[in-house]
């Protein structure tokens, strides 16, 4: 026996194409509202990654330079310093929480849909 959703796919494929795009217009209606959030983590993470980066080159640059030189330099200890407080800066910006309301609508539309399709498939 054929699932009920197969046979609505095949004779009324305009009811999915409907519910597909409101999925659709909820995620974007929900991203909107999370999204400024979300690029913000997304940069910092970026932040966080190019400035270990530098810190490591420049912390390279540092040991060859002082193992050269008969001093000592607070140059290149600061140098250096500087990518690594902004890496860590970016990195508290980064781990902050998305708020506990991110999605709650669209999970819950998908469990109804879950639940659905489970009492369709039950009857069948």
């Amino acid at each position: 026996m054929i699932h009920p959703i197969f046979s609505v796919l095949v004779h009324k494929p305009e009811l999915v194409i409907d519910h597909v795009s409101g999925y659709a217009a909820l995620l974007r209606e929900e991203t909107s509202s999370v999204g400024l959030q979300v690029a913000k983590r997304a940069i910092a993470w970026a932040v966080v990654g190019v400035g270990l980066l530098v810190f490591l080159v420049l912390l390279g640059l540092a040991v060859m330079l002082g193992a050269m030189l008969d001093r000592f330099s607070w140059a290149l200890v600061l140098v250096p310093a500087i990518p690594l407080v902004l890496a860590v800066i970016a990195w508290t910006v980064a781990r902050q929480r998305l708020p506990e309301k991110a999605f709650t609508e669209l999970k819950a539309q998908l469990d109804a849909d879950a639940q659905a399709l489970r009492a369709i498939g039950a009857r069948s």
